[in-house]
């Protein structure tokens, strides 16, 4: 078996804290407009994460409309301010502060694990992003929490969104790789379900809440199980490279 030279990375709850950063951005706008305070801000977030990622695999399959995620997340935001449960909200919060609180993607922190692990990982492999987002998305989110990103690939880039096979295979295409040198990276079985169709090596990483389609738990082939290597850390990602570790 190959050595693993390149790992493509999902982002949104792989690599960054959404949950924990979108809670924050809400629970201080509602301290801001005088909001109860005993809102359920974490049910807000997942409903909004929640309708992105239902807009995103119907883009997927084939559905018109914008693949862009800002546009996605803030149509989705408006959504949820003019619904039932939530429009006690929406005339608090005008276009400005829709706007500036839809940019609270782009200000998300990485787990305690991240920046440290990327770093570690980038004496072994090549380390990059292959995230449905934007270009700049990714760019903004690097700088703000010091993803130290080798190359930013985004399924925009070759006109399409994960889990498209196309959006796997053109990104180690620029990498003049195989998939068998590449490990997609991600705490989301779909997302490493079908980069191991093709033929990837495939990293699952257990972060808290983030895998509602992980009915039962995820087991490594060692463990008769999908994925090559079940992880609680990056880390431990390093930790396997560096050892060779990577039948």
């Amino acid at each position: 078996m190959q050595p693993i030279k390149a790992l493509l990375f999902d982002v949104f709850g792989t690599v960054v804290d959404w949950r924990s950063g979108i809670v924050a951005e809400l629970e201080a706008l509602g301290e801001k407009h005088g909001i109860d305070p005993g809102t359920d801000w974490v049910q807000f977030a997942q409903e909004w994460r929640n309708g992105y990622m239902q807009n995103i695999r119907r883009l997927a399959a084939g559905a018109s409309g914008s693949q862009n995620a800002d546009t996605i997340l803030k149509e989705i935001l408006d959504e949820l301010l003019k619904s039932q449960k939530w429009s006690h909200i929406g005339p608090l919060w005008d276009e400005p502060t829709r706007q500036h609180l839809n940019l609270g993607w782009h200000r998300l922190n990485g787990w305690p694990d991240t920046v440290e692990g990327l770093h570690a990982l980038k004496k072994h492999a090549i380390i990059a992003t292959l995230a449905n987002g934007s270009v700049r998305l990714f760019i903004d989110l690097a700088k703000h929490a010091g993803l130290p990103w080798d190359m930013i690939f985004s399924p925009e880039l070759f006109d399409c969104l994960k889990p498209d096979p196309k959006a796997y295979l053109d990104a180690i295409h620029h990498l003049s790789l195989q998939p068998e040198s590449c490990a997609m990276v991600a705490a989301h079985i779909y997302d490493v379900r079908a980069a191991g169709s093709l033929g990837f090596r495939t990293i699952y990483v257990r972060r808290p809440n983030e895998d509602a389609e992980a009915v039962t738990e995820v087991k490594s082939k060692a463990e008769g199980g999908e994925v090559d290597y079940v992880v609680d850390s990056f880390a431990e990602i390093a930790e396997i490279l560096a050892a060779g570790n990577v039948k």
